[in-house]
């Protein structure tokens, strides 16, 4: 209790309007290919495209979305954005074709910039020693919605059909705007935002992220091992169907697959609340993004080599703990690779870069799992292997071992 009174009150503010919109949001995840799948008749290599509209159409939108909160302040383009979600949640549910399905999820993409505008606040509320904690209470809440919502989605959807739950999402994400709107702070000063809008300095240039060493390798480092987790994310139902729970009926596969996700959840919470804050006094940040990245090749191995339900329910476990241990710390990383008055900017950088990742991913993981149902992965567990190199080397670029090194190279300005 004396930990919570401890938490700035408008963190825990926006951890609870993260926390609503994840639950509406992770109702859907279970559900959706399935619901493509017996709805619209759609196959695999088709049904993992709905993922890579959303993140080509978040690919375009993040860095946009997040100077617009630089500028003109965090509140109004989290409203904006929240306003999309709902409205592409309740077009999913009443939705009559396959060009309905992809208007829903790019719309959604587009307006998708709450959770990187929430961050970015996050940072604004947060002094650097404490940034990359604050940044796992994210990820917490993350695991909470997780732990909620994909077996509330798919226990709504065996009892009263794939429609309901993207209806209820809807109605989650509006109580998310009016969350906002009535107690949410503002953060960026009106003096702040009139500078920022004038600063020249706001725009991130391809010339001037290429300059900063140590942010080309945050990045590239996010960029691979997302790689590997968007294969997971565009086939996971599929394989949860076919593999884990093969045998089973329809039902009761979905419900395994909401369980499983459930695990994630689980293990995400776990992680932000007891083991990253302990793992934060031992290790830098650097040095977390390989522990984690190491544990989450385990995981997903453990998918690919033992498809069975019990050692799938470990493998989520590892899988969670490693996701869990490494994005904190490398997103707090990037902010500060920055100066402050980029913030916004650069989580938008972060945000394209998963999302051009995960179009990448997403847009052959249908074909790849034709071949074979464990090879995404197996690739997956291959990539997390293969970035601990680039990630050593920003362990060595950050002087990992002196702890919250001042920044060398900042993204400078572009004329």
């Amino acid at each position: 209790m004396k930990k919570l009174k401890s938490i700035d009150r408008r963190l825990l503010t926006i951890l609870l309007i993260v926390f609503v919109q994840m639950v509406g949001a992770a109702m859907i995840m279970p559900i959706l290919p399935l619901y493509a799948q017996s709805e619209f008749n759609m196959s695999p290599n088709i049904i993992t495209l709905l993922g890579t509209a959303f993140f080509a159409a978040q690919f375009i939108a993040g860095p946009f979305l997040g100077r617009l909160s630089d500028k003109y302040g965090r509140v109004p383009v989290l409203i904006i954005s929240q306003v999309g979600t709902a409205v592409s949640f309740f077009i999913l549910g009443a939705a009559g074709s396959v060009a309905m399905l992809f208007f829903a999820r790019i719309l959604d993409g587009i307006t998708g910039g709450n959770i990187i505008v929430a961050q970015a606040y996050i940072t604004d509320v947060t002094p650097r020693e404490k940034r990359t904690q604050s940044l796992g209470y994210v990820f917490a809440v993350f695991g909470l919605g997780f732990i909620i919502g994909p077996a509330l989605g798919a226990t709504l959807s065996a009892l009263f059909g794939p429609r309901v739950p993207y209806y209820i999402a809807a109605v989650a994400a509006v109580v998310v705007v009016l969350l906002t709107w009535f107690t949410l702070d503002e953060t960026v000063s009106a003096e702040q935002r009139m500078a920022n809008r004038s600063a020249k300095a706001q725009k991130m240039s391809v010339g001037s992220i290429a300059r900063n060493s140590s942010l080309l390798l945050i990045l590239l480092v996010a960029f691979i091992g997302q790689f590997g987790m968007g294969l997971l994310q565009a086939t996971f139902s599929l394989f949860g169907e076919a593999v884990l729970f093969q045998g089973y009926s329809e039902k009761m596969a979905t419900v395994g697959v909401g369980v499983m996700l459930t695990i994630v959840g689980v293990g995400q919470v776990l992680t932000q609340t007891t083991l990253l804050p302990r793992a934060l006094k031992h290790f830098d940040e650097a040095w977390l993004v390989v522990i984690g990245l190491v544990i989450r090749t385990m995981g997903l191995s453990g998918f690919a080599f033992f498809a069975t339900p019990l050692v799938g329910a470990v493998a989520a476990l590892f899988f969670a703990m490693g996701v869990g241990l490494m994005m904190p710390p490398l997103q707090s990383l990037s902010t500060t690779a920055v100066s402050d008055e980029l913030r916004g900017g650069v989580l938008g950088v972060y945000q394209s870069t998963i999302s051009l990742s995960t179009i990448a991913s997403t847009a052959i993981a249908g074909t790849i799992y034709l071949i074979n149902p464990t090879f995404p992965f197996l690739i997956g567990a291959l990539l997390s292997l293969v970035v601990v190199t680039p990630a050593l080397f920003l362990v060595k670029q950050t002087h990992a071992g002196r702890r919250y090194p001042k920044k060398e190279t900042a993204v400078t300005p572009s004329n």
